[in-house]
C-alpha cells in the first residue's frame, strides 16, 4: 500500500508508518527528470515502507541521488547508512557537526541507548556508518542542488545543535525537521525537547531564520505540511515557553527526577487531551516520548544554573 501525498509539483511525502501507526514520521520526496532526493529517510525499521512507497511511485533507487538530513536523530537519519551501503552513488547532506556521527555513529547510538534501552532495535533498527566521501557537510547559508531543485540552507538549532532546514523557493516549501515542532493536521503544535542540547534562545532565532524565507508551507517530519507559517511558529514558541516553564518549576518541587518527569508526562497528556482525541494524543506520544521532553528541558535549565 502506498502512503504518499503531494505537496506541490515534484514534491511529495511518504508516511513511514512507524510502529504501524500513521501520522508519526514522514519523509519528503523531491523528484524531477534530474533525479530524486529524500529529505529525512527515517529509521531503518521503516526502510521497507519507504522502499515500497517509492516503488509505488515508480521511483527506483538508481533514481535517488541525494539524501538531505535536517539532523541526525535516529527517527530522521537512522536509515541513511544502510541506504548508502546498498546504493553507494547517493550523496548525503548534513550539518557539519553531524558529519562525524554519521561516519562513526557509536557515540550517537550509545547516547540513544541510554534513553531507549533494549527497545533500540525494535524502534530504530540498524544505524550504519556513512562513508565520509559520500557526505557533504553544511554550515548554513549555502545553496545546494538536489532532486532537480535549488535549496537554500539555514542553520536552525534549538531542538538539536546539528539541525538545518532546507527551502525550495520555487514551491515555497521549507523542510524544517523538528524545528517547527510536532503537529498533525495543523492542530496542536508540540515542541520536541529531548536531550541533550535543547536551547530555547537558539530555537527562537532559528524560527526567525525560517520565517525570513516567507515560506508558504512548512514541512514537518512529525507530521506533514503546515500552511500558516507565521501563526504556526508563534504557537510553537508559546507552547515551548509553557512546557519549559512547567519543567523549571518542577525542578524546585519535592521528589526525584523520575517523579517529576512522571508528573510532567501526566500534565502534558492532560493538556493535549484538551485539544484532541486520545488516539491523536497517542500519535504525539509515539513521535516524542513525553518523559524525554522533561529530561531535555531539565538539562537546559540546569545548564543555565
Amino acid at each position: 500500500m502506498v502512503f504518499m501525498s503531494t505537496l506541490s509539483h515534484g514534491l511529495s511525502w511518504v508516511d513511514l508508518r512507524f510502529l504501524g501507526r500513521s501520522n508519526v514520521i514522514a519523509s519528503g520526496i523531491v523528484e524531477s527528470a534530474g533525479g530524486v532526493a529524500i529529505v529525512d529517510p527515517g529509521p531503518t525499521s521503516c526502510l521497507e515502507t519507504l522502499e515500497l512507497d517509492l516503488q509505488g511511485r515508480g521511483i527506483r533507487w538508481p533514481d535517488v541521488r541525494h539524501i538531505l538530513l535536517t539532523h541526525i536523530h535516529l527517527d530522521h537519519a537512522g536509515a541513511t547508512g544502510t541506504i548508502v551501503r546498498q546504493h553507494p552513488h547517493v550523496t548525503v547532506y548534513v550539518h557539519e557537526s553531524g558529519t562525524r556521527h554519521l561516519v562513526d555513529p557509536k557515540k550517537l547510538v550509545d547516547s540513544a541507548t541510554r534513553l531507549y534501552g533494549d527497545q533500540m532495535d525494535r524502534l530504530w533498527g540498524e544505524f550504519a556508518a556513512v562513508p565520509a566521501d559520500r557526505i557533504v557537510s553544511l554550515a548554513g547559508g549555502e545553496q545546494i542542488d538536489a532532486g532537480g531543485r535549488r535549496f537554500d540552507v539555514a542553520y536552525t538549532p534549538g531542538h538539536a545543535s546539528h539541525h538545518v532546514s532546507f527551502f525550495d523557493a520555487s514551491s515555497g516549501v521549507a523542510f524544517v525537521g523538528d524545528t517547527a515542532g510536532i503537529c498533525v493536521d495543523e492542530g496542536y503544535i508540540l515542541p520536541p525537547t529531548p536531550p541533550p542540547d535543547i536551547d530555547l534562545e537558539a530555537w527562537a532565532v532559528s524560527l526567525e531564520r525560517i520565517l525570513a524565507w516567507s515560506p508558504s508551507t512548512l514541512f514537518l517530519t512529525h507530521f506533514g505540511p503546515s500552511m500558516h507559517a507565521r501563526t504556526h511558529c508563534a504557537a510553537l514558541m508559546e507552547n515551548l515557553q509553557m512546557t519549559a516553564g512547567y519543567v523549571r518549576r518542577s525542578l524546585s518541587e519535592p521528589g526525584t527526577d523520575e517523579e517529576r518527569a512522571s508528573r510532567f508526562e501526566q500534565w502534558l497528556r492532560e493538556e493535549l487531551q484538551r485539544h484532541m482525541s486520545a488516539t491523536r494524543v497517542d500519535e504525539y506520544i509515539v513521535a516524542a516520548a513525553f518523559r524525554h521532553l522533561w529530561v531535555g528541558l531539565a538539562r537546559y535549565w540546569r545548564k543555565k544554573g
